[in-house]
C-alpha cells in the first residue's frame, strides 16, 4: 500500500510540479535494496518514514542549488544504453509473468539473482513452471498490441483514441473470466499468485502507517535521508536525461524544477506512509509509447490509481499479470529494437562499445552500477582522445617548435614530455600556446624543468603565448 500512496503522489503531486512533460513518477526498484536496509537498520517502518520525509526536504534544497545539472555530464551513448538496458531487463522479469510463474518477487529495473542464478539462468528456471492460461493470454495481449500499432488499424478514429494498452488488459481480463466460468483447468484463479492483488476495504485503511517524529533527530535517520535523497535524485536525473530523447517533440526538461518536484513529492510520500519517490523510466518510456504527450496523461495515470484504489480494488484484482507482462514486453521491444542497435552501430565503434558496455552491465547488475561502469569506460575514452595529439612537435633544421593544440591538463604531460625529450643539443626551441585558453600548473612545471636544464645543453627557449593562462 505504501507504494500505491507513492505512485499516486508521483502521479499527481510530483507530475503536477514537474520539470518534465513526460515524466512520470514513483516508487522504484532501484531503490528498493536501500529501503530494505535503511528499515531493517532503523527498527520500524514508522522511523524509516521520517528519513523519506527528511530525504525530500534535501532534495528541495539540490534543486535550490541547482544540482540538476549533473545530468547534463552524461554521454548520449550511456544514456541510450541504459534505455536498452531497461527495455532487456522488462522483458527478462516479465518471461515469468507471461508464462505463468509468479512465486518471485521481480524487480522492474534489475536483475536480483535467484538462488544464485544469472538472467538468462532465471528465466530458464521459468520454463518449469508453466501455465496454459496464462501463456494463451499474454500471447492473444501481444498479438492484440503488434496489430494496435500498424497504421490500417490507426487510421479509424476509435482506435486512434482508445490505447492498445487499456484494450490488452480488458481483453486479457475477460479472457480468464471466460475460463473461469467454463471451470478450464488452466484458468488463472484468485489467490494463485496469477492476477494482481490489492487490499480491499478495510483491509486497505489497516495497511496505512505514519510517520514515528519521536525518532527525528537520530544520526543513523539523517545517514538514511542523505542516501535516498542521493541515489533517488541521480536515478531521477538519468531517468530525465533518457525520457527527453524519447519525447517525440525533443523538449529539454527543467532538472532544477524537477528535483524540487521531487523533493516535495517525497515529503508528502513520507508524511501519509509512502515510499521514497523517483522519475521512473520504465513508467515515463511506458507514457511515451501509450501516445502521452502532456504532463495531463501523467496526472490522469495518478488520479485514476486514486480512484480505482479506492473504489474497485476487486475489479482490478480480475486482471491476469499475464497481460500486464504483455504490455511491458512490447514496451521492452521498443527500447532495444534492432533500429536501436543499428543506429548506435552507424555512429562509430567507439561510441557503439560505449553503448554495449552500458548495456550488458546494467542487465547483468543494477541502474545505478552500470551506469557507473559506462561513466568509466566514457571517461578513458575521453581522457584517451584528450591526449591524442594534443602537442604537436616540428623542426626546421635546429630550430624546433612546440605547439600546444588544445587546452593543457596534466593528462598532457606524458606527451609533452615525450617531445621535449627529443629535442637536441644547441637546439633553438619555441613554445607556442597561442591556440589554448588554459594551461595546468603541472604542464608549467614540466616546461620549467625542462628549461632549468636546458642552460647545459646550450638549448635557448623562445615562449609565445604561454605564461599568464591559468597559472597562479
Amino acid at each position: 500500500m505504501s507504494g500505491v500512496i507513492a505512485g499516486i503522489i508521483g502521479g499527481t503531486v510530483v507530475a503536477f510540479l514537474s520539470g518534465s512533460e513526460l515524466s512520470v513518477s514513483g516508487p522504484a526498484a532501484g531503490l528498493a535494496i536501500i529501503v530494505l536496509q535503511a528499515i531493517a537498520s532503523l527498527g520500524s517502518f514508522e522511523v524509516f518514514l521520517c528519513a523519506v520525509v527528511i530525504a525530500g526536504l534535501l532534495q528541495i534544497a539540490l534543486g535550490a542549488l541547482r544540482a540538476g545539472i549533473i545530468g547534463d555530464f552524461v554521454p548520449n551513448s550511456v544514456i541510450r544504453g541504459m534505455l536498452a538496458a531497461i527495455g532487456v531487463v522488462i522483458i527478462l522479469k516479465q518471461i515469468p509473468h507471461a508464462l505463468g510463474w509468479d512465486a518471485e518477487l521481480w524487480a522492474d529495473e534489475e536483475v536480483i539473482r535467484i538462488n544464485h542464478h544469472g538472467p538468462l539462468d532465471n528465466i530458464w528456471h521459468v520454463f518449469e513452471h508453466i501455465s496454459g492460461g496464462a501463456v494463451i493470454i499474454s500471447a492473444v495481449c501481444l498479438a492484440l498490441l503488434v496489430l494496435w500499432d500498424r497504421p490500417f488499424i490507426k487510421k479509424f478514429r476509435l482506435t486512434a483514441l482508445i490505447p492498445g494498452p487499456l484494450v490488452a488488459v480488458i481483453i486479457g481480463t475477460i479472457i480468464n473470466e471466460i475460463f473461469l466460468a467454463v471451470g478450464a483447468p488452466f484458468a488463472l484463479v484468485p489467490g494463485g499468485g496469477h492476477l494482481v492483488q490489492l487490499p480491499i476495504g478495510a483491509a486497505l485503511l489497516s495497511t496505512i502507517v505514519l510517520p514515528d517524529f519521536s525518532q527525528l533527530f537520530r544520526s543513523d535517520v539523517f545517514i538514511a535521508a542523505v542516501t535516498i535523497a542521493l541515489v533517488g535524485s541521480v536515478e531521477t536525473l538519468l531517468s530525465i536525461e533518457a525520457t527527453d530523447r524519447l519525447d517525440p517533440e525533443k523538449r529539454i526538461s527543467n532538472t532544477n524544477k524537477e528535483l524540487v518536484a521531487q523533493g516535495i513529492g517525497n515529503t508528502l510520500s513520507g508524511l501519509v506512509g509512502g515510499l521514497p519517490i523517483t522519475s521512473v523510466i520504465v513508467r515515463s518510456s511506458t507514457n511515451v509509447y501509450a501516445g502521452g504527450r502532456t504532463r495531463l496523461a501523467s496526472l490522469t495515470h495518478g488520479a485514476m490509481l486514486l480512484i480505482c484504489v479506492l473504489l474497485i480494488p476487486t475489479m482490478l484484482n480480475h486482471i491476469p499479470l499475464a497481460a500486464l507482462a504483455a504490455i511491458l514486453i512490447s514496451v521492452g521491444y521498443k527500447l532495444t529494437s534492432t533500429s536501436v542497435f543499428k543506429d548506435m552501430w552507424s555512429q562509430g565503434l567507439e561510441q557503439f562499445f560505449l553503448f554495449i558496455v552500458t548495456l550488458v552491465a546494467i542487465v547483468y547488475t543494477d541502474l545505478l552500477f552500470g551506469i557507473g561502469i559506462g561513466l568509466a569506460v566514457g571517461a578513458v575514452f575521453i581522457l584517451r582522445t584528450n591526449i591524442h595529439k594534443s602537442v604537436s612537435l616540428v623542426n626546421d633544421g635546429s630550430l624546433y617548435l612546440i605547439s600546444f593544440n588544445k587546452d593543457m591538463s596534466f593528462v598532457n604531460k606524458a606527451e609533452l614530455k615525450q617531445h621535449l625529450r627529443s629535442i637536441p643539443d644547441d637546439a633553438k626551441l619555441i613554445i607556442d600556446g597561442t591556440k589554448v585558453y588554459f594551461i595546468d600548473y603541472d604542464i608549467y612545471e614540466q616546461i620549467k624543468e625542462f628549461a632549468d636544464g636546458a642552460s647545459f645543453r646550450n638549448i635557448t627557449i623562445d615562449y609565445r603565448h604561454i605564461f599568464g593562462k591559468g597559472r597562479k
